[in-house]
């Protein structure tokens, strides 16, 4: 066992732990089973932290698999993303990814081991006749007329499905177990349906697939799994997953046990949800930095380190609940002010001319890339008689709170000079258009001789030097902390999710990486999308902000 000076403890790490001790088991084995029918969410995320996490503190075994019994909805794009994701968050799955469809064969062995031991039918009941017989949380079920089919009969039906003499719809088979139980899952329910469609793993090759509850306990055991970890929504089922175990020829018997799944304000953590954003055009796709896909956070600049810290910090319990944004923003930006290296960009540009200096003046000033970190080193930043400043840096007069330009004072340009206001230019609107200052040239890394202060300290950008830039700030996808509550979650979509602004950036972030993330000076943190926009114009989609600004008045 690994050394527990620093493992997180919660109660299925001490479940673990007692059954170690006891030597229930002498090694622990756990699994990531996602079926691959969309990309994984920040709920996949802490189950992925979970299961891999104990592998890792234990010295065990963390199985990739993923449980392919629904082709229908499933695509070989979705196997590849949720490898991907799970490599960026720092896991490694141990021997050959798994997946249910390679246990096609003993799973069909096993239902006919079912049916053999009069534990499994043949229906030909319609899906809508099952459902009323099923009953409800109030009545008891009613028997089907073909629950009593002997077992040859069954056997030979069920060989007919696999061969293909029966439509999609027009039978299935179902587990023999209690129409009266107080769990409608264990209704006899369906184990296998005909489907003719092309499986991304098996081809052509069935026309029958086993049901997730049917085949997930058979994969966990074939697996040697100790520990199934699933989310509560699964805690009924689990009497349906140790009854196909306990009836049928298996050595192996896994165990399952339920944690609260993650609710995360403002957004949905249902991928049929998700689906339907992205089919109606809503977002652009799943990997839109709005979603809470583990690719959105990816591509809005959220490292590896501050997801993983967030499932940590959330915790695992068995009690529901809804967690703030705030403590996922929280971990990006702790993550980000320690590591991102700092940068000068201007989201909505005024200009400002430096009347004292010569026209085509450009010198390149020393910046240090962190303010804190010596070891990060300094870039060069252009320093030209033009340059572009942010529109609420400037007002003609203000109070003695506001700590920007104002004519008549003067402010500091960051990582420059001191700047004096003295004029300015209006459009036919009264906007500000242009600010025609005056420099101090011995202030460049210092104070002035005669000890006077600057009012404030502004970001700024050089006109001549500067890049262009489509700046993407991004915010809440909804407006409400739990959309899914909503009898339409699409009403509640945010118009301001997304607001895209026309900046400049120095010219260093043209070196800028994907994802690589950056502190915009005074404006938050931001990342190169990884592309250009139709104008070819490079994009950083903002991550988030400086501070937040969701406890007060501001939203």
């Amino acid at each position: 066992m690994a050394d527990t000076e620093n493992r997180p403890s919660n109660f299925i790490r001490n479940i673990i732990d007692a059954d170690l001790a006891a030597g229930k088991h002498k090694t622990t084995h756990t699994r990531f089973p996602p079926e691959p029918n969309g990309f994984l969410h920040i709920g996949h995320a802490k189950s992925i932290v979970l299961n891999f996490g104990i592998a890792q503190d234990y010295n065990g075994l963390c199985n990739l698999r993923f449980d392919d019994t629904n082709p229908e909805k499933e695509d070989i794009d979705y196997v590849n993303a949720i490898k991907e994701d799970v490599n960026w968050l720092g896991f490694k799955w141990d021997g050959d990814i798994c997946y249910s469809s390679n246990y096609f064969d003993q799973l069909f062995g096993y239902a006919e081991e079912l049916i053999n031991k009069g534990l499994a039918y043949v229906e030909f009941s319609s899906q809508e006749k099952i459902r009323e017989m099923r009953g409800s949380l109030k009545s008891p079920g009613q028997n089907s007329p073909y629950r009593e089919t002997s077992p040859e009969e069954n056997l030979k039906l069920f060989h007919e499905m696999r061969d293909g003499k029966f439509k999609e719809g027009e039978c299935c088979l179902r587990a023999k177990i209690d129409m009266a139980s107080s769990f409608i899952c264990m209704r006899d329910p369906v184990i296998y349906r005909i489907r003719f469609v092309n499986h991304h793993q098996t081809g052509d090759k069935w026309c029958i697939y086993p049901m997730y509850d049917f085949t997930h306990c058979i994969s966990d055991a074939l697996e040697n799994i100790t520990h199934s970890l699933c989310t509560l929504e699964f805690q009924d089922n689990r009497r349906l997953y140790d009854w196909v175990l306990d009836n049928i020829s298996i050595e192996s018997r896994p165990h399952q046990y339920e944690f609260s799944r993650l609710n995360l304000e403002y957004t949905l953590m249902s991928k049929r949800k998700l689906n339907t954003l992205v089919t109606d055009g809503h977002v652009e796709g799943w990997n839109d930095p709005r979603m809470p896909t583990i690719a959105g956070l990816k591509r809005r600049g959220y490292t590896p380190g501050s997801v993983t810290e967030f499932c940590k910090r959330i915790g695992v319990t068995k009690v529901d609940n809804m967690v703030e944004m705030g403590m996922l923003e929280a971990c990006i930006r702790e993550d980000l002010n320690e590591a991102a290296p700092r940068a000068l960009a201007v989201v909505d540009p005024i200009k400002l001319v430096i009347e004292n200096l010569p026209d085509g003046h450009v010198e390149w000033i020393d910046a240090p890339n962190h303010p804190n970190k010596e070891e990060m080193g300094t870039r060069k930043v252009p320093f030209s008689k033009e340059i572009y400043i942010e529109r609420e840096d400037f007002r003609e007069s203000a109070n003695k709170k506001y700590k920007r330009l104002v004519i008549d004072k003067e402010v500091r340009l960051r990582n420059a000079y001191f700047v004096k206001a003295v004029r300015f230019d209006q459009d036919e609107e009264g906007n500000v258009t242009t600010v025609y200052c005056e420099y101090d040239p011995t202030t460049l890394g210092k104070l002035p001789a005669d000890g006077r202060k600057a009012k404030g300290v502004i970001h700024w950008v050089s006109a001549s030097e500067g890049v262009e830039a489509e700046i993407r700030d991004y915010d809440r996808l909804f407006t409400v902390p739990n959309p899914a509550a909503e009898e339409d979650f699409t009403t509640v979509l945010n118009p301001e999710s997304l607001v895209i602004r026309k900046g400049y950036i120095e010219p260093s972030l043209l070196n800028a990486e994907a994802q690589q993330g950056y502190q915009f000076e005074r404006l938050g943190y931001y990342c190169f999308d990884g592309k250009t926009n139709d104008e070819g114009k490079m994009i950083f989609n903002k991550t988030v902000g400086l501070r937040d600004s969701w406890g007060n008045g501001d939203k």
